[in-house]
């Protein structure tokens, strides 16, 4: 599927898998009222795209780079089993007061999706 095929909210997430941010910096790319509306409202576009082979949802793990920085990386995919329940979570929709970004959700793009199939 290429992204001329795909609707708004569902390219607002191709988006932000590209984008290396957490979850709820989806709602910067959604327009109103999704943008602002409740978290499951969202659910099922995300994982609409998750079904088709598009995305993936991960939690952000450490990292250290080769020079010795600390950082993070996606880790594993979350199982679709358990994704329902993980993005019922209202929390995994908001920014975090502390900036961490350690453990949170980030979308990834699966190959396939990069290669518009």
């Amino acid at each position: 599927m290429s992204t001329s095929e795909m609707s708004d909210v569902e390219y607002a997430f191709v988006l932000n898998a590209t984008e290396m941010d957490i979850l709820p910096g989806v709602r910067g790319d959604l327009k109103e009222p999704l943008a602002s509306g409740p978290a499951e409202d969202l659910v099922p576009f995300l994982l609409a795209l998750v079904d088709r082979g598009m995305v993936e949802v991960c939690r952000y793990i450490p990292w250290t780079t080769p020079g010795g920085t600390a950082g993070y990386q996606p880790g594993p995919p979350i199982s679709r089993e358990d994704l329902p329940d993980v993005l019922a979570a209202a929390e995994e929709w908001e920014y975090p007061d502390d900036f961490e970004w350690l453990g949170k959700l980030t979308l990834v793009q699966t190959e396939s999706c990069r290669r518009g199939r």
